[in-house]
Order: C-alpha cells, then structure tokens, then sequence
C-alpha cells in the first residue's frame, strides 16, 4: 500500500503565498541608515515637545498636580527625555571619529543629565498626583526646589537629583555643542546654539521679569536644527560608509 508523506506547510512572508521557504525572508534589514534617520526624527519630535510643552503653562503649585492638565504636560516632559537622548544618542555615534574625546564627555553629562530628568519627570507624573492629597507638604516642597525655590521640610534625594540633572543639561548641553561644533558634521549653527542655550538657563534667578519658560525654547529649536542636520546627513552615502568602516570599540576609543 503506496504511503504519502505529507509535505510541511511554509508560507513565503515576502510573497504572500504558499511558496516554498527560502532563506533570508523572514529577515529584516536594520542598516545604520536607518537607526540614524530614527535618532533624527526623536531629536526633532523631541524638540518639538520641549517648546510645545512651554506654551501657556500655568504655575506649578499643590492645585495644578491633580489636574488632568498636568498629566498630559508631564507624559509631554517624560517623552521629551527619551526622545532628546535617543537623538543626542545618534548624533554623537554619527561623529564619534571626530567629536574625539570632548564629544565622549559632553555626550556622557548630557546623557547623564537626560536620565536623571527622565527620573524627576516620571516622579512627577506617576507618584506626585498620588500623594498630593495625603503629603501636601512633602510635593509642595519637591515642588519649590523643581522650580528653584527652597524646601521647608525633608525631601530625600530630591534635592540631589534636581542638582544632578540641571548641571548635566547645563554642562552637557554647553560641551556637547562644543565638541559638534569642532567635529563640523552637523549644521555648526545649530550646535553652538545648543552650546549656549543650555546654559542660559543660568540668568534665569537674574532676569525674574523674563518668563522662565522662554528660556527652554532655544534648546528646543537646536534639537529640531540638529536633528534635520542629522537626517540630512544619513543620506550621504559616503559619511554613511565611513562611519560604517570603522569598528565600534575604535569609535568609542577616540
């Protein structure tokens, strides 16, 4: 009695039909192009988020933390950090050969510093509208030293990581634009707009008639310039292989 053997079942993904398997289609190429173009676009949204953020905010006290209002301005905070260090991330890997070590440096405390906003911001949002009601005055003082003020009662290391955080966006911002400026891969404009903007932040306890929020939309407008420079030049094919040709622990090295 004949048998038959019955044959397994392979659907082809790139056709869409029942063909024979083949090798590499159910691949997906993930080129540096492409990872790049990524961290161009996070620098823009990011940016874009960091200005849009600053319109019309009303005064951060005990009675905005429990309002829908604040919900929406802190997620727009908290995408704000991921999104600025995915595109300072791809902007330092794109001229890591020629940013050299001050480019490592800046990356590094501007990194360090997105991280621990990231941290406050995320505080903010999830644990702050919890406890509003039961610890008015604990989140009027985390409050107080967010926005430069002083704290009455015990904080914790609140207090430390709102210091660790400004001088990380500070002094990241101002070395990191310095070290894009000298490299000169990026729009240059846009990099010493970064250098200066950040800091800036300083002459805020100096000029209390300006509104602090304008402060913020220089950086922003240097993060979109950046990252359009950023998109612009991951269409280059050859910056693309150049920086392709040399080995990642080469790259850091420098």
């Amino acid at each position: 009695m004949p048998t038959h053997q019955r044959r397994p079942y392979r659907r082809d993904i790139t056709c869409g039909t029942d063909r024979g398997f083949h090798q590499g289609s159910l691949s997906m190429s993930i080129t540096e192009e492409t990872l790049t173009r990524l961290a161009a676009a996070a620098a823009v949204a990011g940016g874009l988020l960091f200005i849009a953020v600053q319109i019309n905010h009303p005064p951060v006290d005990l009675a905005l933390v429990t309002t829908g209002e604040w919900v929406i301005r802190q997620s727009m905070k908290v995408a704000f950090t991921v999104l600025a260090l995915i595109g300072i991330t791809g902007m330092y890997l794109r001229q890591v050969t020629k940013s050299g070590i001050l480019g490592l440096i800046g990356y590094l405390i501007l990194a360090a510093g997105f991280l621990t906003m990231f941290a406050l911001e995320t505080v903010g949002l999830v644990v702050m509208p919890a406890i509003a009601g039961s610890a008015p005055g604990y989140v009027g003082d985390v409050l107080a030293v967010a926005t430069n003020g002083t704290a009455v009662g015990d904080i914790g290391a609140m207090t430390q990581l709102n210091l660790i955080g400004g001088i990380g966006y500070l002094a990241g911002g101002l070395v990191f634009g310095i070290a894009m400026f000298r490299a000169n891969v990026l729009a240059r404009w846009a990099s010493i707009l970064l250098a200066v903007a950040t800091p800036l932040s300083l002459a805020i306890p100096v000029l209390p008639w300006i509104n602090q929020r304008l402060f913020a939309i220089p950086t922003g407008l240097a993060l979109i310039a950046l990252g359009y420079s950023l998109w612009r030049e991951s269409r280059n094919p050859a910056s693309v292989a150049a920086v392709a040709e040399v080995p990642l622990s080469d790259r850091v090295g420098q």
